[in-house]
């Protein structure tokens, strides 16, 4: 797990590989003379311009995440019927991948694509000029949870394919409920109130913009 207390070189490293991070660019038209850190932080919390609405990405990835684990628990309230089963896990699939499903009760967005987007965004913001040690503290926490979101939703992919692919509902309801898991913990996460490597969600994600946002004195 990661651990800041002794990680000023790993904590820089990170920063490093989240700044070249390809999932969303930077806006060009930014004006010049603008903190740079600070407008990557709104893209992360107030106003990106891709998502439905053209919420903050975290905000994005919070909606989805909510979708995702109302469907989940949908799913898992009935390990009998491989039916209800299928269906809301495709709800689910929704959710966290668009692509993946042609319909669904998520935005379109993805929390996996809106999570990616955190990621690179607070790297970017880490990595503009003039980027505060507060800044670049909390940089790393969030990008830590918010991968932790993109990478839990890679796992109920995975995990979704084997209900798709069950022939009864005992081979669908173990992976149901696993499902059911991981999406508590991309909203939740899953180490009490910690943002380290495995334990952060969205929530972690959320509570260190915050104090990122007080630092600044936004």
């Amino acid at each position: 797990m990661l651990r800041f207390s002794f990680s000023a070189g790993l904590s820089l490293a990170l920063l490093g590989m989240l700044a070249f991070l390809p999932a969303v660019a930077p806006t060009p038209a930014l004006a010049q003379g603008k903190n740079m850190a600070h407008a990557h932080m709104g893209h992360v919390t107030k106003s990106w311009k891709d998502t439905p609405g053209a919420v903050g990405l975290l905000t994005a990835a919070e909606e989805e995440a909510a979708i995702a684990a109302q469907h989940a628990g949908f799913a898992a309230s009935k390990l009998d019927d491989l039916g209800w089963m299928k269906m809301h896990t495709r709800h689910v699939r929704h959710a966290i991948d668009p692509s993946t499903e042609s319909g669904g009760p998520g935005k379109g967005y993805g929390l996996i694509k809106a999570a990616k987007g955190v990621v690179a965004h607070i790297g970017f913001a880490a990595g503009s000029p003039g980027a505060s040690a507060n800044v670049k503290l909390h940089a790393v926490h969030v990008a830590t949870a918010a991968q932790d979101a993109v990478d839990w939703g890679e796992q109920i992919l995975a995990l979704s394919d084997k209900v798709l692919a069950a022939n009864t509902a005992a081979e669908a309801a173990g992976p149901v409920q696993e499902i059911r898991t991981l999406t508590r913990q991309i909203v939740e996460g899953a180490g009490g109130k910690s943002w380290k490597k495995g334990e952060g969600g969205l929530a972690q994600a959320r509570q260190h913009m915050g104090f990122m946002a007080k630092g600044e004195g936004m």
